[in-house]
C-alpha cells in the first residue's frame, strides 16, 4: 500500500498532525507492506510511479514504449 495522501488534522492543545488517506491501523493487517505518513515515500517512488504510468498509457494507445 502506497499512501501518498497527506492531510493535516487537529491534534492536542491546538496543534495539528499529518496523516495519510489510508486507515493505517486497518490496512496494516491486510497489506504486505505499507508506507507511513509522514515520511513514507520520496522522490524516487514518485518518479517510478510516473514512469510506470507513462509506459502503461503509451501501451494502452498502441504507441512504442518511451525511452525513459
Amino acid at each position: 500500500m502506497i499512501d501518498v495522501g497527506i492531510n493535516r488534522v487537529p491534534a492536542s492543545e491546538g496543534k495539528t498532525k499529518l496523516v495519510g488517506d489510508v486507515a493505517f491501523d486497518e490496512a496494516v493487517t491486510r497489506a504486505g507492506h505499507i508506507t507511513p505518513v509522514p515520511g513514507g515515500i520520496g522522490a524516487m517512488t514518485i518518479i517510478c510511479l510516473m514512469r510506470n504510468t507513462l509506459i502503461a498509457a503509451t501501451a494502452l494507445v498502441g504507441l512504442p514504449t518511451p525511452a525513459v
